[in-house]
């Protein structure tokens, strides 16, 4: 899922070999916040606003520690893109943390959330044939957009719903970038071995 179709070697991006450790964190991150969500009954306002603006703070910061791994050049256009991203969704959980409410989550929530899929639906489009990620972050993108375009609906529903949307949003894309992360420490594995021979 994650190697461009035609991978142009004039203009692919040189992502690190060990590009797959932030993209398993962010699996990692995503899937425990989607099992929270799965198994908890009844959360309060609070017990949202803390859970998911954790998510989103973790989230947030896996993006910024994979700006330079995913091989965009020092002060690039692309790189800012993805360093904002991360900034805003991290800000975002915060804020989401501290001020808990089901307005806060749905809205503020819902915002960072879409602007930070806009993002990776961005560079995965424009990476395209040079990112092994532009496919993940497509992927990852419109999941997000889809996510935070249905959170606002659940503002009137309360905290478990809101925390449904969320954490079933963040299941698809832990599941997602697991499968990418799998497969770009497969490749690194294999690339190590065939450099040693």
């Amino acid at each position: 899922m994650t190697h461009p179709a035609n991978p142009d070697a004039s203009t692919a991006l040189p992502a690190d070999a060990d590009l797959w450790r932030p993209v398993l964190v962010r699996a990692a991150v995503a899937l425990g916040f989607g099992a929270l969500t799965v198994f908890w009954a009844t959360p309060s306002e609070a017990g949202m606003g803390w859970a998911g603006g954790l998510y989103l703070l973790a989230t947030g910061a896996v993006l910024v520690w994979s700006v330079n791994k995913s091989g965009f050049p020092g002060g690039s256009r692309s790189g800012k893109i993805l360093s904002a991203a991360g900034s805003l969704l991290a800000g975002t959980g915060a804020a989401v943390g501290l001020l808990s409410s089901n307005l806060v989550f749905g809205v503020l929530g819902a915002l960072g959330l879409g602007l930070a899929a806009a993002a990776e639906l961005y560079l995965g489009i424009i990476g395209r044939g040079r990112s092994v990620l532009a496919r993940d972050w497509i992927a990852s993108g419109v999941i997000g957009l889809g996510t935070a375009a249905a959170l606002p609906f659940f503002i009137n529903l309360g905290p478990h719903a809101l925390l449904g949307v969320a954490g079933g949003g963040a299941i698809i894309t832990g599941v997602l970038w697991m499968l990418g992360g799998l497969t770009l420490r497969h490749d690194a594995r294999r690339d190590s071995i065939e450099a040693v021979n």
